[in-house]
């Protein structure tokens, strides 16, 4: 998601280093930051971050991580946390390709995609969040049983999605092709999903978890 360039919205972030990282100072301590020792689930580009803070608010027995790198973007999240006084949410402004830098081994219980860029020319293959290269990532830092949710309306991508997942040995624990007429009644939509399936798009949804005794063996370009 690209916003217009705010010049203040880096030292609005820096007032609150209570809620943003925006320099790694929390490497290998996340679980620390929190007031409360508890699951923690991270959302991978959170957008203007509705998704995320309606969870945090549903479920405070959860900690919550929101990570978004544009800050343009980040400011929205934070709004949000504020406005809600959510204790239990923080936010990091950074990549997904430094995930490991954060998070020690098996630390994280769940991780959400929520519409991520598609990057549909096939050249760019390697930098959707679905890529080998960042499920190797998310391997590394969910629990053993922890899950991955994904939701997206691009069906392309969401065919090599579920190509890319099984491919590198993962299962799947649910698979909606039309989330919004066979949804059950826990979807939470973001800004993004409401603006477009009120338009008419389809919105595809897959819950998937690691095979563990599985052995990789892609191509690692």
């Amino acid at each position: 998601m690209r916003m217009r360039n705010k010049p203040w919205a880096e030292t609005y972030l820096r007032e609150h280093v209570d809620i943003v990282d925006l320099d790694c100072d929390h490497k290998q301590q996340v679980a620390m930051w929190f007031e409360k020792k508890q699951p923690i689930h991270i959302e991978i580009g959170s957008g203007m971050g509705k998704y995320i803070t309606t969870l945090a608010a549903q479920n405070p027995d959860i900690n919550y991580i929101a990570i978004e790198r544009d800050k343009n973007v980040m400011i929205r999240v934070l709004d949000k946390v504020l406005e809600h006084n959510l204790k239990n949410i923080k936010l990091l402004c950074n990549d997904a390709v430094v995930l490991t830098d954060y998070f020690l081994p098996h630390e994280i219980n769940r991780i959400y995609l929520n519409f991520s860029d598609p990057w549909p020319k096939t050249r760019h293959a390697k930098r959707r969040l679905t890529n080998h290269r960042f499920l190797e990532i998310y391997k590394q830092i969910l629990e053993r049983d922890g899950e991955i949710h994904f939701k997206t309306d691009n069906r392309g991508l969401y065919a090599y999605s579920l190509e890319s997942m099984s491919q590198f040995g993962m299962y799947f624990t649910k698979i909606n092709l039309n989330l919004h007429q066979e949804d059950e009644g826990d979807n939470i939509p973001t800004e993004y999903e409401h603006k477009f399936s009120e338009k008419g798009s389809r919105i595809y949804r897959m819950e998937a978890k690691f095979h563990h005794n599985f052995e990789h063996k892609m191509n690692k370009d």
